[in-house]
This record gives C-alpha cells, sequence and structure tokens, in this order.
C-alpha cells in the first residue's frame, strides 16, 4: 500500500488513525548501522513496523525485524518514543496515521541477512556515509537519539 510522508506541512491530510509502530536501531561488530532501502519511497530507513494484535511490543519489534531484516534480535533498550502529530502517513485507502513509533536498540543474536518485499536494499552502513544516504528527517532524528545515548527520548 503506498503512502506519503507529511513532516511539518501545512497541506497534509488530518490524521485519522494511531497505529502502534517500531523501529529499531541494530548495529554490528563494526559500528555499522542495519538500513533498508524502501521499496515505497526509495528512502533508507531504520527496519520496523506495526505491532499486531495479540502480540506485545517487543514480539512485534523482534517479527518486523526478522520480516524486514532476516535476523533474529534481542530488545536492549528503548531508544525514543516519537510521536508528532506534525508528522503524518497518508495512505492510498484513505487512512492517514499520525506518527506514533517506538524506536528500540537491538542486538542480532541469529539469523541472516535478507531482503523483503518492503525493500530493495539491506545492509550495514558505515556512520560516516549515513549522512550522504536519502532519508526521512524522523528516521535521522531516531540514529542521533541512538548514538547520543542516555535516557529514552520523548519526542
Amino acid at each position: 500500500m503506498p503512502r506519503v510522508d507529511y513532516y511539518h506541512d501545512p497541506d497534509a491530510p488530518r490524521a485519522n488513525s494511531l497505529v502502534v509502530g517500531s523501529s529499531a536501531v541494530v548495529v554490528d561488530g563494526e559500528g555499522r548501522i542495519l538500513l533498508q532501502r524502501r521499496s515505497d519511497s526509495g528512502n533508507w530507513a531504520l527496519p520496523g513496523g506495526a505491532m499486531d494484535i495479540g502480540e506485545t511490543f517487543a514480539d512485534s519489534a523482534i517479527r518486523e525485524l526478522k520480516e524486514e531484516t532476516g535476523f533474529d534480535v534481542r530488545i536492549e533498550r528503548i531508544v525514543g518514543i516519537y510521536s508528532d502529530p506534525g508528522h503524518v502517513f497518508a495512505y492510498s485507502a484513505g487512512e492517514v496515521r499520525q506518527e506514533f513509533n517506538i524506536c528500540l536498540a537491538a542486538t542480532i543474536v541469529g539469523g541472516e541477512l535478507a531482503v523483503s518485499h518492503e525493500s530493495t536494499d539491506v545492509r550495514f552502513v558505515p556512520l560516516a556515509e549515513v549522512a550522504g544516504l536519502t532519508m526521512h528527517p524522523s528516521i535521522r532524528k531516531r540514529i542521533d537519539d541512538y548514538l547520543v545515548g542516555g535516557e529514552p527520548r520523548l519526542r
């Protein structure tokens, strides 16, 4: 389902839905961040997705990471909670979601790198190269919050 991201755009449609979503920062032993190139926008992003009814939030994040990257992970901590009403996603079926994402830090415990139908590429990217990638400002904010560390950010 194609979507359009609106970020503090006065012409954005009004949100009519709120869905719990996860994203995760996964770093390998060389300090590179796991990113996926989204098939719907071409932007680079952290892996993650929506929580399904009947699962815990942690289970949903673990499932999404497996589906989108091929890796099994262990959740380490919360990076931040992102619920900016100025950031909405408009879907072709008329749903307009307000951002609600809990970003986690996770460690790989198994699996192997794989690309899903939701992405055209999945790879570990050196920190020095992240700034040159096309990605939504909300994803950069989550990566920056991870790098700063400390207490979870509420945004």
